[in-house]
């Protein structure tokens, strides 16, 4: 019996041993710094509810001093979640090589993914935003993901970028389409999240919800980024209380100043 268990204790150590590593390779995928772009002010974060996640987030240096920034979730969460968006990225990071827009982005990683998931029934949810800093211009595709909240300084308003668009991996037939936004004012507010934000529970089952995502940018909004972006996970961590966290949770605030 003791042997036995001597036994079982070396594996989990090894188990254990073995996620900490994917956790640190994991992290290190994920961007260590902010962008510099003119005119803006921009943080991000990811914040797994295991070791290893499905979240994930990434900046895009693109042709014509212009910005690219991707959001994605992929199904579930965990050690299969995290391949899968290993995968994911590996694909972005490569066809971003040849980036023309983000609809023919898009499309270009949809073939492979769907090629890898069609069988197992997975798939990714991504938004994909390019932003034109010297024309204030934004172009999108929205590929089944939650769609970005926008705060307009000037009205005190919140709206939000939608686009239709089918998650990743389903059909590789699909052909995404590009949405454009008029331009931007100083101290208008981009988010893009995931849905562990909003769908965070408390102890009395109620879910966190957009409307308090909206009063947390407006209480924030004439901090930096990077306070939004604090704030807002410090204001899902005190919803939630004392419970355990369900799923990741991934934001980038865009700030322009």
């Amino acid at each position: 019996h003791t042997n036995h268990m001597i036994d079982g204790l070396r594996h989990r150590f090894k188990l254990i041993s073995s996620l900490k590593m994917a956790e640190e390779v994991q992290q290190n995928l994920l961007p260590n710094r902010s962008p510099y772009l003119d005119n803006f002010d921009i943080s991000g974060t990811s914040i797994y509810c295991d070791e290893t996640g499905g979240d994930y987030y990434d900046y895009f240096l693109l042709p014509d001093g212009k910005l690219g920034i991707v959001v994605a979730d992929a199904c579930g969460h965990g050690i299969g979640a995290a391949l899968l968006m290993t995968s994911v990225r590996a694909f972005l990071t490569s066809a971003i090589r040849d980036y023309q827009s983000p609809a023919h982005l898009l499309k270009d990683i949809n073939s492979h993914i769907t090629r890898d998931c069609s069988k197992s029934g997975r798939f990714t949810t991504m938004f994909f935003m390019e932003i034109n800093a010297p024309t204030r211009q934004l172009k999108w595709v929205r590929a089944g993901h939650e769609p970005a909240v926008v705060f307009q300084a000037k009205s005190q308003t919140i709206s939000y970028l939608y686009g239709a668009g089918l998650v990743l991996g389903v059909d590789d037939t699909f052909d995404y389409e590009d949405t454009n936004e008029s331009a931007y004012q100083t101290g208008d507010i981009i988010l893009i999240g995931t849905d562990g934000i909003n769908e965070t529970r408390n102890k009395d089952e109620e879910t966190f919800g957009h409307k308090r995502l909206e009063q947390t940018i407006r209480d924030h909004a004439q901090e930096s980024a990077k306070v939004i972006q604090e704030a807002i996970v410090e204001e899902v961590a005190a919803f939630r209380g004392d419970l355990p966290q369900e799923d990741d949770i991934t934001l980038v605030i865009i700030k322009a100043i």
